[in-house]
């Protein structure tokens, strides 16, 4: 479950995560809207192992879903790609466990008291219609100059 909270004007994606940074926001701005997206351990864990680095720029490559044109080196250099030691199998997999472990105080919290949304799946364009809708739902349209 990866919360991500929403109020005006304080939002951060996947903020707060822990019970302390949930309490310190409440002291900042009051939240009308959490959004929990869970997607399974395993689809996770898969698409971060699967990020590689280019040291040097920091440009981010997903060997799934935005690989090098070719193989371990980058497009714009031709220099070898790395694997953080963060984004190896078992320390994501460690990195999820504990994140799960710190987060479901935050996810009862925001339950608690009614602002929490909660969607499940594994693709982002699956998701994102449901998400979109309800904050469409709760956001006023930003309208242009033309339209005041």
């Amino acid at each position: 479950r990866f919360p991500a909270a929403h109020s005006r004007p304080c939002a951060r994606p996947g903020f707060p995560r822990t019970l302390g940074q949930a309490q310190a926001l409440d002291g900042i701005c009051q939240l009308d809207l959490v959004i929990s997206l869970n997607i399974p351990f395993e689809t996770l864990k898969d698409r971060l192992s699967a990020r590689w680095v280019h040291p040097a720029s920091g440009r981010v490559y997903n060997m799934d879903f935005n690989p090098p044109q070719s193989q371990g080196v980058d497009d714009l250099t031709g220099e070898p790609l790395v694997q953080r030691d963060e984004d190896r199998p078992e320390a994501v997999a460690a990195r999820l466990r504990k994140y799960k472990d710190a987060a479901k105080p935050v996810i009862e919290l925001y339950k608690s008291r009614g602002i929490l949304h909660s969607f499940s799946g594994t693709e982002t364009n699956k998701i994102w219609p449901y998400v979109y809708s309800l904050l469409s739902s709760r956001i006023p349209p930003i309208l242009s100059e033309e339209e005041h």
